[in-house]
C-alpha cells in the first residue's frame, strides 16, 4: 500500500472530463501501485479517512492516473477542489462487477449480442453495467437494458452508444 498527499483538482476544459474534480497520481505512484500498467486499474484504501474500494483509476499518459471523485465521495470527505487529501492506496485485486440477471437475460436472446457485450474491454462492460444500475427507476432501467442491447447488436462501445442517443453519432 502507498501514502501520499495530494489536492483535490477541477478539469476547467478537458473534453468530456470537464468540470471534474479528480486527484493526480503521479507515474512513478502509480507503478507503485501497478507495476508498468498503461491502462485503468481499481484501487482500494482510504482516502482521508474515507473507506474506498473498487475506484477506477484513469490514464492521463505519461504513466501518470487520475482518481475522479464525484460528488457524493465529495461530500462525505467535506472537500472541494484545491483541499488536500492524505490518500493509502493498493490494487484492488477483489474487484469484479456482475452482469445483472436482466441484462443477461436479454443479451442471451441472440448469440451475436451476448458475444459483442463479452468482447467489449471489461471497463466498457462495467461502464454499461453501472450505468444500467444506476437507473432510479424501473423504466430508466428497462430504457438503459434496451439501448445495451441495441448498441450490442450494432457492436458499438458504450461512449459511441451514448454519442449516438445523443444525436453527436
Amino acid at each position: 500500500m502507498i501514502h501520499f498527499k495530494a489536492e483535490i483538482e477541477r478539469f476547467e476544459t478537458m473534453g468530456e472530463k470537464t468540470g471534474w474534480s479528480y486527484v493526480f497520481i503521479p507515474a512513478a505512484l502509480a507503478n507503485e501501485i501497478k507495476p508498468d500498467c498503461k491502462k485503468s486499474f481499481r484501487v482500494k484504501g482510504k482516502i482521508d479517512q474515507l473507506e474506498i474500494s473498487g475506484m477506477a483509476t484513469i490514464p492521463m499518459g505519461e504513466g501518470d492516473f487520475i482518481i475522479a471523485l464525484k460528488g457524493e465521495v465529495r461530500k462525505k470527505l467535506r472537500k472541494e477542489a484545491g483541499a488536500g487529501v492524505e490518500l493509502y492506496l493498493e490494487e484492488d485485486k477483489d474487484f469484479k462487477i456482475e452482469m445483472p440477471e436482466d441484462l443477461e437475460i436479454c443479451l442471451s436472446e441472440e448469440e451475436h449480442l451476448i458475444r459483442n457485450f463479452l468482447k467489449q474491454p471489461k471497463s466498457h462492460q462495467n461502464y454499461y453495467i453501472n450505468w444500467i444500475n444506476q437507473a432510479k427507476t424501473e423504466p430508466t432501467r428497462t430504457k438503459r437494458i434496451v439501448m445495451t442491447v441495441k448498441a450490442m447488436d450494432k457492436g458499438q462501445d458504450f461512449g459511441a452508444m451514448i454519442r449516438e442517443s445523443q444525436g453527436k453519432s
